[in-house]
């Protein structure tokens, strides 16, 4: 599934220094959406689901503490995948690791800390989403995620994707407290949401970026169901491997991962020429 709008991206603004040669070629700094990208998404989630809820509960360091931690590491996590001149998976999946759990805490700290209902900050996530995208659009021309080459376009970019995590927790929350479904049901549920998404896109021309962001989206309550299952105990309708195993086991999987995309890259996309500009 990719997220590519049907104009062409313009060119990323030059912010200065030598004219473009018509050799040079643009980097991107995001990687290419394969299954690959889809499974280190889910597992980063489900990590900073459970991950959040060992240093909350086992840790002692409370919502607020957590959130404090997690934003702090979030900003270093991000100065550095800004700095870098292309996408490097390591650098990549640390920054959406954290800005998952980031996503959560916001959402659980406006439910939990200030009572706002989770209808109200779904809607609100929605609207903040929508509004990025707005801007986003208006100021580049396109949402294009093969185009991620300029400061503005990345800053863009994390941002929709802090709202999507954040609005995946309330949504799912919402869900999981409505219905009623348990944690093995809901990630049944979010597994088919995300399938119906998929089946749009390839059978019935679903628009590939609205496609993109909506399973973006259902990824992380996906996620952290799956999450919820494994480590919350049996009496609680999980299977009782607690907050340490589960999130050594799936973080254990994503490093794995991320070194294999590192060696391989078998998702980093080939760069597009620029052509010349006028000095």
């Amino acid at each position: 599934m990719t997220s590519e709008l049907s104009e062409t991206p313009k060119p990323a603004r030059d912010v200065g220094g030598p004219a473009w040669h018509p050799r040079l070629r643009r980097l991107n700094k995001v990687p290419e959406v394969t299954v690959y990208f889809w499974i280190i998404k889910v597992l980063c989630t489900t990590v900073g689901e459970t991950a959040a809820d060992l240093l909350n509960e086992k840790a002692g360091l409370g919502l607020t503490g957590v959130s404090v931690l997690m934003s702090a590491l979030l900003a270093v996590a991000l100065a550095v995948q800004f700095r870098t001149r292309a996408y490097r998976a390591g650098a990549y999946w640390l920054a959406v690791a954290l800005i998952s759990v980031v996503g959560t805490l916001i959402s659980d700290n406006l439910t939990d800390n200030v009572g706002v209902p989770l209808e109200t900050s779904t809607a609100v996530f929605a609207v903040l989403l929508a509004v990025v995208f707005v801007v986003w659009h208006r100021r580049e021309r396109t949402l294009s995620i093969h185009s991620v080459d300029s400061t503005s376009r990345e800053a863009f970019y994390w941002l929709a994707v802090l709202f999507t995590f954040a609005l995946g927790t309330a949504a799912g929350d919402l869900v999981s407290e409505r219905m009623d479904l348990g944690y093995r049901l809901s990630a049944v549920l979010f597994a088919l949401a995300i399938a119906a998404v998929a089946i749009a896109r390839f059978t019935l021309g679903l628009n590939a970026v609205w496609s993109f962001w909506t399973a973006y989206v259902l990824t992380r309550p996906l996620g952290a169901s799956i999450g919820d299952y494994l480590s919350q105990p049996s009496g609680d309708g999980g299977l009782g491997f607690g907050t340490v195993a589960t999130s050594g086991l799936f973080l254990a999987v994503v490093l794995g991962l991320v070194m294999y995309l590192t060696v391989t890259r078998k998702d980093v996309a080939e760069p597009a020429r620029e052509p010349r500009r006028a000095a």
